[in-house]
């Protein structure tokens, strides 16, 4: 063989070589030998931060713990957060630096509706993964994307089982709360449908601008309809800034809440007012010790602080945590993206106890599961 027929054989191989070892996505950068790199758009400050920051503190529980063990297939997770203060350009930028500077492998856990939709568009183009993100938003569900995975049921579920309860319970003068921004002209989308659907028309629907909010005359519009419940389609000091100014009225309707409102941000800041207040909730009891997930939770909570309080929101980002780290484990030693979706894909159903996610080559809504529970005096919940 002479020098050149060498060189060109040597040429090829490398070529070759190279080929196997290009990841298949952009993302697939975020996969290193001893690391999967995770980041994510996240609303870290303003009314929505407190309860944001908690999915952040779940989720870094469960990934500690299973890196501690060793990682998976003998990688460490990282996950980084961006605040977006709930602006969507931010978000769109955030997320762009999360893939084009920092190379994550998946966007997990981003937050917002809006939010989402904005970075969707950028997810495709780089054919990145977002898996988990904090929106029920049903027009994400009804379109297939195989970048898509969701966990938390949708908000359409929510808003039906809530309207049904309250028609089983014989109450029909119904007015929603909500802020006018994305969640909550989502929220209110979804009443609308549920409402229609029940044949239970919405008597009121009290709107706020999130610019200028002005509490007391979103109480003084409740006040002049005289609801019997309220149904808040908000989330954040919001909902508990709109409740503690209706109950300085005359007024005096049930509220109801989707799950996006935070049973730990309503405990701090109504207190006892919380007593009463029904919330969506799409995540199993934190009660219900006997269910081994929430066992495993509360058992690292413990290790990590005798003095830590369980909190729900905690609780949904550690369920996220580790449905996708059974994902990862599923997708092999040789993780891509498209390992990954066809791990998650063909995976059948995953359950940790009623909370079952199922997620097939045609549908990625994960899962359904939404009960309905009411704060007690101690602002515990009790379904």
């Amino acid at each position: 063989m002479t020098p050149f027929s060498m060189a060109r054989m040597c040429s090829i191989l490398l070529a070759a070589l190279a080929s196997v070892c290009m990841p298949a996505h952009a993302s697939d950068a975020g996969v290193t030998p001893t690391e999967i790199r995770l980041g994510a758009s996240a609303v870290l400050s303003g009314p929505l931060g407190a309860q944001t920051r908690e999915y952040g503190v779940g989720s870094r529980l469960y990934f500690d713990a299973v890196n501690a063990s060793g990682g998976v297939h003998g990688r460490k997770i990282s996950y980084v957060t961006l605040d977006d203060g709930f602006d969507v350009k931010r978000a769109v930028e955030n997320t762009r630096k999360l893939i084009d500077e920092q190379g994550v492998f998946m966007i997990y856990n981003n937050t917002g509706t809006a939010q989402t939709s904005a970075i969707l568009p950028v997810l495709q183009e780089s054919k990145t993964i977002v898996f988990g993100p904090v929106t029920g938003a049903s027009a994400f569900r009804d379109k297939y994307s195989p970048y898509v995975f969701h966990v938390r049921a949708g908000y359409a579920a929510e808003a039906r089982r809530i309207i049904s309860q309250l028609k089983q319970t014989g109450i029909a003068r119904i007015a929603v709360f909500y802020q006018d921004d994305g969640l909550g002209k989502t929220l209110l989308s979804e009443l609308r449908n549920a409402s229609a659907a029940e044949n239970i028309p919405l008597m009121a629907e009290i709107k706020l601008d999130p610019k200028q909010p002005d509490f007391s005359a979103a109480a003084a519009a409740t006040q002049a309809a005289q609801p019997q419940a309220v149904i808040l389609a908000t989330a954040g000091t919001t909902l508990t800034s709109y409740v503690s100014a209706v109950l300085k009225t005359t007024a005096r309707p049930g509220f109801y809440g989707f799950s996006v409102a935070s049973q730990d941000v309503i405990r701090r800041e109504l207190k006892e007012q919380a007593r009463g207040i029904v919330l969506a909730q799409i995540m199993p009891s934190l009660r219900n010790t006997s269910t081994p997930v929430v066992a495993e939770y509360l058992k690292l909570l413990r290790e990590r602080s005798s003095e830590a309080v369980p909190s729900a929101s905690q609780f949904e980002g550690f369920v996220h945590a580790k449905l996708l780290v059974l994902g990862l484990q599923r997708a092999g030693r040789n993780l891509t993206t498209e390992s990954f979706i066809n791990a998650m894909e063909s995976a059948g159903d995953i359950g940790f106890g009623r909370f079952i996610a199922r997620y097939t080559p045609r549908s990625h809504i994960g899962s359904t599961y939404v009960e309905l529970a009411i704060m007690d005096n101690r602002g515990e919940l009790r379904y």
